[in-house]
C-alpha cells in the first residue's frame, strides 16, 4: 500500500471513529447497558405504554367520568374490534398522505440543506426566511390549503411537507458541516476533488445528523397530515376524530388517536431500523 493510500485510509478511519472498548464488570463483558440492548429497546417502551394505559384506566375509575368524556381502555379496544374495517380503511388513507409528504420533504429538504452547508451566500439568504416561515402556525395555513387544493389528499400532503421539511434541512446542513476542518484539509492535501470529499467525508459525517432530522420529520409529517384532515376531509384518521366528536362517539375518537399514535411509532422505528442498517457505526461518532 502506498503512502497516499495509507493516509486516505487513516482519514476514513478517523471520520468513522475508534472502535468501542469492552468494559469488564465482575468478570463479564458489559459493552452496553440493558437500555441499549435489543431486548431493552423493546421492553422499556412497552413498559412505558403499559404504565400509560394503567394510569388512564385508574383515571376512569377514580374520577367516575362518563365514557362520553373519558372512555375506559376496554371501551376503546371494543371500538377497535367492532369498527376495525372503518378504522383500517381510514388508516391507509392517512398513511399514504404521511409517506407522500415525508418523501417530498426529503426531496426538498436534503438538497436545500446541502446548498446551505456549501454556500455562505445561500445560508445568509435562506436561513432567515426558513426560520421565519417555520414560526408561522401551520394550523393557520391549513384552511388556505383547502381553498387552493380542495378536500382531496393534496392539502394534507402539503401540510405534511410543511411540518417535516424544516428539521430535515437543519439536520442536513448541520451534518454537512460536522466533519472537522483538519479532515477536509487532509483530503485536500491528498488531491481529493469535491466529489470525493463529499462521498468519503461530508456524506458519511452527515448521515447521523440527517437521521436525527428524519426521525423528527416522520412524526411531524403524521401531525401535518392529521391537521389537514381536521380542517377539511371526508376520510382519514383525523376525519374520524372530528366525526366521532360531533356524534359523541368518544371511544371511536380515542381508537383513531391510538391507531394514529401506533402508526407514527411504527414509522419512527422503521427509520430507526434503516439508520441501524445504513450507518451501524453512527454511535461511534
Amino acid at each position: 500500500m502506498s503512502e497516499r493510500d495509507g493516509r486516505m485510509v487513516l482519514a476514513r478511519a478517523r471520520v468513522a471513529g475508534p472502535p468501542k472498548e469492552d468494559v469488564s464488570v465482575n468478570g463479564r463483558t458489559a459493552r452496553r447497558g440493558f437500555s441499549r440492548t435489543r431486548t431493552g429497546k423493546v421492553v422499556l417502551p412497552l413498559l412505558a405504554i403499559i404504565a400509560c394505559v394503567v394510569v388512564w384506566w385508574l383515571l376512569t375509575v377514580v374520577t367516575g367520568w362518563s365514557e362520553v368524556l373519558l372512555p375506559a381502555p376496554g371501551d376503546v379496544l371494543s371500538a377497535l374490534w367492532t369498527r376495525h374495517d372503518l378504522i383500517l380503511d381510514n388508516t391507509w388513507i392517512t398513511l399514504g398522505e404521511v409517506m407522500a409528504g415525508f418523501a417530498l420533504a426529503i426531496v426538498i429538504g436534503v438538497p436545500l440543506g446541502v446548498a446551505i452547508a456549501y454556500s455562505d451566500v445561500v445560508d445568509r439568504m435562506l436561513s432567515p426566511v426558513l426560520f421565519g416561515f417555520n414560526a408561522i402556525p401551520k394550523v393557520a395555513i391549513a384552511p388556505i390549503l383547502v381553498v387552493w387544493g380542495g378536500f382531496g389528499a393534496t392539502p394534507k400532503i402539503v401540510m405534511a411537507v410543511l411540518l417535516a421539511f424544516f428539521p430535515i434541512v437543519l439536520s442536513t446542513a448541520a451534518g454537512m458541516k460536522a466533519a472537522p476542518a483538519e479532515y477536509r484539509e487532509l483530503l485536500r492535501s491528498l488531491d481529493a476533488g469535491p466529489v470525493q470529499t463529499f462521498l468519503h467525508m461530508r456524506l458519511p459525517a452527515s448521515l447521523p445528523h440527517l437521521f436525527v432530522g428524519l426521525k423528527n420529520a416522520i412524526t411531524l409529517a403524521a401531525i401535518g397530515a392529521v391537521i389537514g384532515e381536521f380542517v377539511g376531509a371526508s376520510e382519514g384518521l383525523g376525519y374520524l376524530v372530528v366525526v366521532s366528536g360531533g356524534s359523541a362517539d368518544t371511544a371511536l375518537g380515542f381508537a383513531a388517536v391510538a391507531v394514529l399514535a401506533a402508526t407514527a411509532m411504527a414509522l419512527y422505528y422503521l427509520v430507526v431500523v434503516a439508520e441501524a442498517w445504513l450507518i451501524p457505526w453512527a454511535d461511534r461518532l
